[in-house]
């Protein structure tokens, strides 16, 4: 009886999604060591090759439950102050599967090394498919049900502006521009409108750390997150040689989620992560979700791409 509900459960959240609301963002937990999911602008990072990946299974041992993976790369340019990327999103929920490929480009208005300001668009396409011969009916042929295939394929697009002083990062984005005002019958991903602010200190002898709040709006829903994490170094005398060795974080949503994050430099350029979610909704409690991710950065070695070669042993950014 309990199987049949939780079948009952996810196949009613997919219909309900198709009819009314369709596919919303990613839902990662990791999204504060990367944010180009929503936010094109923050991939102007001028020191190094960005790659980035994270995989989310979410509400543990619930058949059909959602199952997400996300592969990025980014590149800057200093001569012309352009950064230029690629993603991958892989998003399975139930009979659903969404891919959606974006390339990404971020101009850096300012040459600063004290601040600078970005923008950035990321455009490409969202696909959904819906594979039919995955539904568990109880009865055999269920006329109500399509057995078939749906697939649907439609143009996609972010757009975001980033600014970052030494201590200050700002942003504001707002992703899927082509469903902005339209009916929910003639889209197939959500918009959603994106402000964070976060304050980042890597000048403290032992640690790092950084606080962050964010306001994302989906549709009528808003959710608010709270986010601190610190980072400990290895000191080895050399101020040059100086580098973060692992961190703890914690995350906490309006929604009534928590997380805890956990995070250890293999190298000075490769880093592995792991998050925690845990809700406090009754009904959702017993099933929780996990997330491990992947960062890796290439340094250049050109002096005149570097505008921050003094603090690059500092990760967050």
């Amino acid at each position: 009886m309990k199987k049949k509900l939780k079948i009952l459960f996810c196949s009613v959240c997919i219909l309900y999604s198709i009819n009314a609301y369709t596919q919303s963002d990613i839902n990662m937990s990791t999204h504060w060591y990367n944010r180009a999911n929503y936010n094109p602008a923050s991939i102007a990072r001028t020191d190094y090759i960005y790659l980035f990946s994270n995989a989310r299974s979410q509400w543990l041992n619930v058949k059909g439950a959602p199952r997400t993976l996300n592969i990025q790369v980014s590149g800057y340019n200093n001569s012309i102050r352009s950064a230029f990327g690629l993603s991958i999103v892989s998003d399975n929920i139930g009979v659903t599967h969404t891919l959606n490929p974006m390339f990404t480009y971020a101009y850096r208005i300012s040459k600063s090394t004290e601040w600078n300001l970005t923008m950035g668009l990321s455009a490409g396409i969202f696909t959904r498919s819906i594979y039919g011969s995955l539904f568990e009916s109880e009865i055999p042929i269920d006329p109500i049900l399509s057995y078939n295939m749906d697939k649907t394929t439609r143009p996609d697009a972010n757009f975001g502006i980033e600014f970052q002083s030494s201590h200050y990062i700002l942003g504001i984005s707002s992703t899927h521009l082509f469903s902005i005002s339209k009916p929910s019958y003639q889209f197939i991903s959500t918009n959603n409108r994106y402000g964070y602010a976060i304050y980042k200190n890597n000048e403290l002898d032992i640690f790092n750390f950084n606080a962050g709040i964010q306001l994302v709006n989906r549709s009528n829903i808003y959710d608010l997150e709270l986010n601190t994490n610190i980072r400990f170094k290895r000191l080895t005398g050399l101020t040059s040689n100086i580098h973060e060795i692992f961190e703890i974080g914690v995350s906490y949503h309006t929604s009534r989620q928590m997380t805890i994050l956990f995070g250890i430099n293999i190298s000075q350029n490769f880093k592995v992560g792991y998050a925690y979610d845990q809700s406090f909704i009754n009904g959702y409690n017993k099933n929780s979700s996990h997330e491990i991710m992947l960062e890796y950065r290439i340094p250049f070695n050109a002096a005149a791409s570097c505008t921050q070669c003094e603090k690059q042993q500092n990760w967050y950014q």
